[in-house]
């Protein structure tokens, strides 16, 4: 008997030390934790945000002129090559013109026949003239006969007609003149605009095509390498928030860690439609004026050279809206949920409606959708609360807290992926820096 009792006392005594163990066990961390979620969290502060449309494109000159030749021919004279620097008016390349100078004299020759063929015109008018006033006269008179009156009277008239005749084909012959004036003009191409030759794509001796026939040859390109824009597609859902004076930060690969300010001074007006018809992408050009300001000292650098160079690639963030001193939290941790629970007891008490209706006529009714809203789970003391909220403006990083928090609070920030699909309110986590939070277990 008293070996019995002493047995169950050394249980109890047993008892409690496992207890007293597991207890502090449990504090120390000596297990437990690993069925705690480990997360990362962030506090929600107070910040200014800034949204921006974020666009890719490439660098070209704001002033562009492409010159094709108006005349076809061989070019004689080719004396600029790609990088030269020209004034408007400088002679940019020559045609043979050999075959111009002739049309322009046959053009000559033949305004100066017809000039004869209308002396002559008008000289047989002034003489028909004459036989007419004389005929009249003698008609008059009733010396001659109304047959002979009438033949002078119609000689006379053909004669006005053959002077207008003639005076149209002196008309039309001057107009050849000037025409092939023209063209023999048009066999020297001169720079339309003070600029850079930025692309050639003909050499010396090359035949070109006109103007006149088709789109004509594309000699060479003259650009304003001082004034340069960057050109970008902006999808048909942030093209609505973009204006024309938005600043933006351009970002060019040939510059790394170095942002340039911008500011919109073009917006497309029709689409850019690609794709095919089930996965069609709508954008809109939109083009950003690099500001001088942002690059005086590498213009100071380069004085021989521009600093920028058409087709270069940028990243352009686009400014579209700010607002200060808000609430913001890591734009990772939010995220939308359904409100499962209302819709099940929705469902529920639906079901039974339903079941009266489908057995009075047959006709099932389709099931409410559930509501989705934005959350945040916000961390204390172990556990997270779900808690919902209504965001604003966001930009890389941050996304706005118009209501739900008060700042201050501790959201879970990562993994997204338990973020987004596991998390649930009330579970316990274990809060671990982010650094160390992807790390494997020894």
């Amino acid at each position: 008997m008293k070996k019995k009792k002493r047995n169950f006392r050394l249980l109890i005594i047993l008892a409690f030390a496992l207890i007293i163990l597991l207890i502090i066990g449990k504090k120390a961390g000596w297990f437990g934790k690993d069925f705690a979620t480990r997360v990362a969290v962030e506090k929600a502060e107070k910040k200014d945000i800034t949204e921006l449309i974020t666009a890719n494109g490439k660098i070209e000159p704001q002033t562009e002129v492409k010159i094709s030749p108006e005349v076809p021919g061989e070019i004689i004279e080719l004396p600029v090559k790609e990088g030269d620097e020209v004034k408007e008016g400088d002679l940019l390349a020559v045609i043979k013109p050999d075959i111009y100078i002739s049309n322009l004299n046959r053009s000559r020759a033949s305004l100066n026949t017809q000039k004869a063929r209308l002396a002559q015109a008008e000289a047989q008018l002034t003489e028909k003239k004459l036989a007419f006033d004389r005929s009249k006269q003698l008609f008059k008179r009733q010396t001659i006969s109304q047959a002979d009156y009438q033949s002078a009277e119609a000689a006379y008239k053909v004669a006005v007609s053959e002077v207008e005749a003639a005076r149209f084909l002196v008309k039309s012959a001057e107009s050849s003149v000037q025409e092939s004036e023209e063209n023999l003009t048009k066999t020297k191409i001169y720079a339309p605009i003070s600029g850079t030759i930025s692309k050639l794509n003909v050499e010396k001796g090359e035949r070109v095509v006109g103007t006149n026939q088709f789109a004509g040859t594309e000699l060479m390109t003259v650009a304003n390498l001082n004034s340069m824009e960057v050109k970008v597609e902006v999808n048909e859902n942030d093209i609505v928030k973009v204006q024309l004076g938005d600043t933006a930060l351009v970002e060019i690969d040939a510059y790394v860690n170095r942002k340039f300010k911008g500011i919109v001074t073009e917006i497309a007006s029709s689409a850019n439609i690609s794709g095919t018809s089930t996965d069609q992408v709508t954008n809109f050009d939109v083009k950003i004026l690099l500001l001088q300001s942002s690059y005086d000292d590498l213009l100071k650098k380069q004085s021989e050279r521009y600093p920028f160079l058409p087709g270069m690639s940028a990243t352009v963030d686009i400014r579209t809206n700010t607002r200060n001193g808000v609430i913001t939290v890591p734009i990772q941790a939010v995220t939308t949920r359904s409100e499962t629970g209302e819709a099940k007891a929705e469902t529920a008490g639906l079901q039974q409606v339903n079941d009266e209706e489908t057995s009075d006529n047959g006709n099932e009714q389709p099931k409410p959708e559930a509501k989705q809203h934005e959350i945040v789970f916000v961390y204390n003391d172990g556990v997270v609360r779900e808690k919902q909220v209504k965001t604003g403006i966001q930009d890389n990083v941050n996304i706005e807290i118009e209501d739900g928090l008060k700042g201050g609070e501790e959201v879970v920030t990562a993994p997204y992926g338990l973020i987004s699909r596991t998390l649930k309110d009330s579970m316990a986590v274990e809060v671990v820096p982010i650094d160390e939070l992807y790390k494997t277990k020894k």
